[in-house]
């Protein structure tokens, strides 16, 4: 079997690409990239690199000759129209190289009523894929907890989180674990031949207040809760180039839309995630001896 991942390159699908290569060997493992001469890490673990690109049918046609499995991991971008063009080009690729798996990675913010920006895009694709004829699986991500780290020296300023959400909670899950249910998730056709669709998420959703608590346990600063609209947060963090999107998101949050807890991850893994705990712990104490 050949696997081939997109944005092999990318935090994520490094990740990915790690872990499939512990589960079915390098040899078996296509990193699809848009800069080849920017993988040559990959090349040197044994990995075949695919030059791709989502907006040219052809180039995609090409990279997915003799792949069985596509790990497919969208583009970052907030066009939605360019998000739906990327993956019908690279469903139509599939059809020519004749490749019927893929695993489609999403997000959790995609019920009709979401009011994230990108949400009508994360609702799309798991009903594109259902009419496709393709055997699939869609792995959708709760929240990230990996940039709560990098974050902590702001919050530790402020001494408060600030996302404007309330006293609703949010999950999350680590990019560490998200990778190897996805890898597991390619190297397994039970898991991804019945249309199957995980939410991935830790054991437990957090409500801000409780989240500074542990924040300032670990960290041994204060760090309380002190909200501000979602329009503050999208000015707070628009130099930034995503604060109406991610303020969007967070209105979400506050309609109780990003709590959802499930045992998806140890359905696919067989252990359990990394608690925000443990995580927290570990990262401040890897950032702290460096």
């Amino acid at each position: 079997m050949k696997y081939l991942v997109t944005g092999a390159t990318g935090h994520l699908g490094r990740d990915v690409v790690r872990d499939l290569i512990a589960q079915v060997g390098a040899a078996q493992v296509v990193a699809g990239v848009h800069t080849p001469a920017k993988a040559e890490f990959l090349r040197k673990q044994g990995v075949e690199l695919a030059a791709i690109d989502y907006l040219n049918v052809a180039t995609m046609t090409t990279a997915l000759q003799g792949v069985d499995v596509l790990v497919y991991i969208p583009s970052k971008t907030y066009d939605i129209v360019q998000r739906v063009t990327e993956l019908e080009n690279t469903l139509t690729a599939m059809k020519k190289a004749q490749v019927s798996q893929i695993v489609f990675v999403s997000f959790y913010a995609d019920q009709e009523n979401n009011p994230f920006v990108m949400s009508p895009y994360y609702g799309y694709a798991p009903r594109r894929l259902a009419a496709s004829g393709l055997q699939f699986a869609v792995l959708k991500n709760a929240l990230y907890a990996d940039p709560l780290v990098p974050y902590l020296p702001e919050l530790i300023q402020r001494h408060a989180l600030i996302y404007p959400v309330g006293d609703q909670a949010m999950s999350f899950i680590t990019q560490q674990d998200s990778a190897l249910a996805i890898a597991t998730v390619a190297a397994h056709q039970s898991l991804r031949d019945q249309g199957q669709v995980y939410t991935l998420t830790q054991q437990q959703a957090w409500q801000m207040p409780a989240l500074g608590q542990l924040m300032s346990k670990v960290t041994g600063q204060q760090i309380g809760y002190q909200p501000v609209s979602v329009t503050e947060f999208g000015q707070i963090y628009a130099a930034e180039g995503d604060g109406q999107e991610l303020a969007s998101m967070y209105q979400a949050g506050a309609m109780g839309l990003l709590d959802q807890v499930t045992t998806d991850f140890e359905q696919i893994t067989g252990q359990a995630p990394e608690s925000m705990a443990d995580f927290l712990t570990k990262s401040v104490h890897n950032a702290t001896t460096k």
